[in-house]
């Protein structure tokens, strides 16, 4: 395989695709035109880029011991001078393209990608795993707004929402690898509440997080509004299901899917409620 292949395999491609994603939709809603969109995408593409290799090249030595096929770098297609170069360069141009969008989108970014940066250092061992995903997604609405030429922090509700959306895609990530986490010594706080109770605290967060979106946006008079609610009553179900899978199905890799499922559906829920970000 080749080493892009290798690099793009331990980015954690699909996460890196709807972070991506859902940064380009918000982009949108908060009116930034088409090159402000492109450049705030880039941003946050080379951003999670850094984030996943630079786990999966600190993961090596436990993703080796836990025999890890999916692991790229543990298994030696890519070396781990190439991957830390991969990851510093890919965060240094993240900081770069958020720079060229204002001070104010590279101060949070910058926030953010530390956040990101000190779970994989060590914070994903104890009990504060989840403190980086509630500082990096309660700040992700703002890097849109503040990428606009007038930029402005996002809502206080919209931090509400993504810290919500955070906890509960850290809560689902971790499920599927809990028994070899626990095999290398990896003890975060799902590890400490058991998959179960992840998975239905991870339900309930990403419904709390469609409430405050609901509830927030009220106050905006748009013709979407009968959509928001559809995107609203998708959540909740995908929410449901999830909690379903975690009582009567073993913890797999589906239940993260859900979540992420909902994470889009409430990605369009903002947007669909209109151009409510910078409000």
């Amino acid at each position: 395989m080749s080493t892009p292949g290798a690099l793009w395999r331990s980015s954690h491609p699909g996460p890196t695709s709807i972070v991506t994603a859902l940064a380009s939709a918000l982009g949108w809603s908060a009116g930034l035109d088409p090159a402000r969109i492109v450049l705030l995408a880039l941003a946050v593409l080379a951003g999670q880029l850094s984030v996943g290799i630079s786990n999966d090249a600190i993961d090596a030595p436990r993703d080796r011991v836990a025999s890890r096929r999916d692991k790229p770098i543990a298994r030696g297609e890519v070396t781990l001078a190439v991957a830390w170069g991969a990851a510093l360069a890919s965060l240094a141009a993240a900081l770069v393209l958020s720079a060229l969008l204002g001070r104010g989108m590279l101060a949070a970014h910058a926030l953010a990608l530390g956040s990101a940066w000190a779970y994989n250092a060590g914070l994903k061992s104890t009990p504060a795993s989840i403190v980086p995903f509630l500082v990096s997604f309660g700040i992700f609405p703002s890097l849109a707004t503040l990428s606009a030429p007038q930029p402005a922090v996002a809502p206080g509700w919209t931090w509400v929402a993504g810290a919500a959306l955070g906890a509960a895609v850290h809560l689902t990530n971790v499920l599927p690898d809990l028994d070899q986490d626990a095999a290398t010594g990896v003890r975060g706080l799902p590890h400490r509440l058991g998959p179960r109770v992840s998975a239905a605290v991870a339900a309930c967060a990403v419904v709390a997080g469609a409430v405050v979106v609901l509830i927030g946006s009220a106050g905006e008079v748009s013709e979407a509004s009968a959509i928001s609610w559809v995107f609203f009553a998708g959540v909740v179900a995908v929410a449901v299901a999830t909690l379903v899978a975690a009582l009567v199905r073993p913890p797999s890799r589906a239940l993260f899917r859900l979540v992420m499922l909902a994470a889009l559906l409430l990605a369009a829920q903002l947007v669909a409620g209109g151009r409510v970000l910078a409000g």
